[in-house]
Parts: C-alpha cells; structure tokens; sequence
C-alpha cells in the first residue's frame, strides 16, 4: 500500500533513529508528517505541576523538532485527548495513513483501537508497529503456545530466538519529511505553561543525543556491571533506565550492543533488558495486574500496616538508614538504585506490613523512568504476589543490605546527613549504639533521628504467619 502523506504519531519513542513506524511511514509515503500529542486524559492525573517526567519530554520534543527544522520540516504538537485530536488533525491536514509504535499498557491499547476505528470511519489506514520491545505478543511462548510465567524458561526461549532471527536497525528517510510550507499552519508553539506545568531539575540529560552518549559511555564498562551494579554509592548501572522509557534510545541497539560484548558483565545486563520485555508481556498477556495480584489467593491478604508507617517510609524516617536514605535521594530526583528499590519494596511490604499497592502507587508518581509493566512486575516480585515472584518467605534484612551493599555508608551519608559522624560499623543501625557514641557523632536516636519504626525480626515473623494463611 502506497500513501501520498501520512503522519508518524511518537508517543514513548521520541527519536527519529532506528524508528519502526517513522521507518515504514517514509518507506511507503510520499511524505510523512511527524506528530506528538500532549494527553490531557494523562496529564489531568498528574499530582504535580513540576512533574520531571513531562519536564523530560518537553525537552525531547525540543531536541525533535529542531532536528526536524534541519531538514526542513517541523514537529507538529497539539494538546486535547489523541482520541479526538489525531482522527482531526488526520482529517484536516488529508493524510491517508497515520503511522505509530505499539504500546502494550492496557489503556493504550484501547486508545489505539479507538483512534483506529476513527480512522477507518474516515477512510485512514492505521498502521501500528512493534518497536519498544525485540519480541512482543506470542511471538515467545511455552512448547503448548502459551504465555511464560517465569522468567528463566522465558529468557532462554528469548535468546533462542534472537539468536536465530536476530534484530534489524530501522533508518528512516527523512528526505520524506513533510516540507515546512505543507504543514506550518499546523505547527504551533508550545511551553510547558502552556499545558499548565513549570520545568522541574532532572539528575538526567534529555534527549535522543544524550541517550545514545550514555549509552556508548557504558557499553565502555558494562564488563564490570555484574561486579558494581548492587553498591548504589557506586556509578555502576547504565542509567538508561528513562530513556528506554520514552524511547530516546532504541532497545534495539541496546540488545546489539550487549550480544556484541563477550564479558558476564554484558550477560548480567542482557538479563535485565530482558526481564523488561519478560514484564511489557506480562501486562500485554495479564493485563489483570494493573489491579489485582497475578496470583490470585493474595488478593485476599489484609494488611495491617497503617497510615503512620507509609508516611514516615514515604518520608525517608523509618529509623533504618539505607532504606531512608533511598527515599530521600528518590524524593529528591526521581530516580532509585535497582538494589534500593528492591529492599525499600520488600521493607514496606514485609517490615511494615502496608499494601503493596501503596507502593506501587507512590513509585508511579514520582519516578522519572516510571513504566507502568516494570513498575507492577517490580513490586508484585517483592511482594511475593506476582509472576516469578520472590518466594515469600525470604524477607530483606534492610540492616544487613546495608552492610553488604553501602559497607562504608558512603550512600547513607550522602543522604542522611544526620548520620554521617557515625562509625562505619554504627551507620547501618545507629539505635543501638550507646548514648555516648550518640552524643560523640551529635545524632541522639529519637531527636535528631527516629527510633526504628519496628523491629525487623518482631515483623518477619508476623508477615511469614500473614503469608501462611494463604
């Protein structure tokens, strides 16, 4: 199929780089218009004016359209519901085909199929395209074609097949480009209080150009990643955490570049890219998880952590340093250590018995590199509730991930100043050292810093009983 204009819709993939659907618009189209919607259903839920996330694509679309304006076209943004917004704009600009990458979240899928329908009523071709992801759908199944739940037998179907079918670069010809005479009354400015937002400081540079310089910068080191990437007061984790997110890199490339290492740091970091796709299937497969655990008897666990609690683990002031220290550092840029992440999960769940749910909810507001799939899949695992999930009688010892992953506590100084005039061996549990030690580091337990909400071996055991009964 041939089309005179179409228009490539970007959504979570602001690049113009190995792009499936700007590929495949500019591979079937005279010329091609590239689209981005500023979603008022989306950012009507925002709690927050100085949102980093809408900072960060704010900053990408600005990188975008002046690469675009080199090569004599434009970005063209609306703000409005896409529903309504891209079947208009299709419809006024005369465009016979509107081109997209997929998106496996389930309210997404079910824009998409809205807008598709539009369309159609139009008489518009709606094309969408996998791209976030190297397999998606059924394309990795069990021997019986159905969906994996763990993630080992997963990965080792994955690599199978990407060994045996590889991954291709997408390059766009953007000599396509609509020209910037064909499409300027259609482009129109926009600033982020123009969508009722004021820019927020990001830890992390914008844009498909930093992307790719991170990238390069870690593929440097990714030989020693299995080594560094559990010590958060180490650099040792690639950080592309937020631009997989929003596409500024392409997983593509990623993936490349880790099978072209031969290092077990490279495998280890294979593995993680993985465990992403292994959670984008999950929610496009179950797409029950947003609301409910994957494994069904948990839904009946009553939590009985209160108010008080979430607050203070919320706060950075539960009494145990690491896990307050990866609060205050989340609270202050949006961004956690994976390890971190993993133990102030498990402390909340399993330490102070609060809802899961509350976690999750309270990551999704704040995190820069928020994914709805790794999101859910994270904290089910930690939960113990979701698909391969951390079995539910290992609990996090937050004092001793403390000792072993920030030995020196070099990360708890740097996030709880309060702290840091005590001893390497006292920073990790500071309540029980004596009352002169206290004095001696100018931090007294319960006034310059809390006494610990509770006690870590007391709630152990209530949560073991709490999951015995199901």
């Amino acid at each position: 199929m041939k089309f005179q204009h179409a228009i490539c819709w970007i959504r979570r993939d602001l690049r113009l780089s190995d792009h499936r659907a700007l590929y495949e618009a500019c591979r079937v189209s005279k010329q091609v218009s590239v689209v981005f919607v500023y979603d008022e259903t989306i950012l009507k839920k925002l709690k927050d004016r100085d949102d980093r996330r809408v900072t960060f694509i704010y900053e990408c679309l600005n990188e975008i359209d002046k690469k675009l304006r080199d090569k004599g076209s434009a970005l063209i943004t609306v703000k409005g519901d896409p529903c309504v917004e891209i079947p208009e704009l299709a419809a006024e600009l005369g465009v016979d085909g509107v081109f997209c990458n997929r998106d496996y979240e389930p309210a997404a899928k079910e824009r998409d199929e809205f807008v598709g329908d539009r369309l159609k009523g139009l008489g518009i071709s709606f094309q969408s395209f996998k791209d976030q992801v190297v397999f998606e759908r059924l394309e990795i199944t069990t021997q019986a074609g159905h969906p994996f739940r763990v993630f080992t037998p997963y990965k080792n179907a994955w690599l199978k097949k990407v060994t045996e079918e590889g991954y291709r670069e997408y390059r766009p010809n953007l000599k396509k480009l609509s020209p910037l005479k064909n499409i300027n009354k259609f482009v129109k400015p926009f600033d982020l209080k123009s969508i009722g937002f004021e820019k927020a400081s990001l830890w992390i540079e914008p844009g498909e150009q930093e992307g790719g310089k991170r990238f390069r910068k870690f593929l440097k080191c990714v030989g020693q990643y299995n080594e560094s990437r559990d010590f958060p007061f180490i650099n040792g984790t690639s950080g592309l955490s937020v631009h997989l997110r929003f596409g500024t890199v392409s997983i593509r490339k990623l993936v490349k570049g880790a099978l072209e290492q031969d290092s077990k740091g490279a495998q280890v970091w294979l593995s993680e890219l993985i465990w992403r796709e292994f959670y984008q299937m999950i929610l496009d497969r179950f797409p029950r998880v947003v609301e409910q655990t994957f494994i069904p008897k948990f839904n009946q666990i009553k939590w009985s952590g209160g108010d008080r609690f979430f607050k203070a683990w919320c706060i950075g002031q539960t009494g145990y340093p690491l896990v307050d220290a990866a609060m205050r550092q989340f609270n202050a840029t949006g961004w956690m250590h994976n390890r971190l992440r993993m133990v102030v999960a498990s402390f909340l769940v399993k330490d102070l018995l609060v809802d899961w749910r509350k976690g999750e909810a309270y990551f999704a507001r704040f995190l820069l590199d928020f994914d709805l799939a790794a999101n859910n899949g994270g904290w089910q695992w930690c939960a113990s509730t979701g698909c391969d999930a951390q079995p539910w009688f290992r609990i996090f010892n937050p004092i001793t991930q403390s000792t072993r992953f920030d030995p020196d506590g070099k990360f708890i100084r740097a996030n709880v100043p309060e702290l840091k005039n005590f001893s390497n061996k006292e920073i990790h549990f500071p309540s029980k050292c004596r009352k002169e030690a206290q004095l001696k580091a100018g931090c007294l337990i319960g006034k310059d810093y809390p006494e610990p909400l509770v006690d870590h071996s007391t709630q152990r055991l209530l949560a073991l009983d709490l999951y015995k009964n199901f």
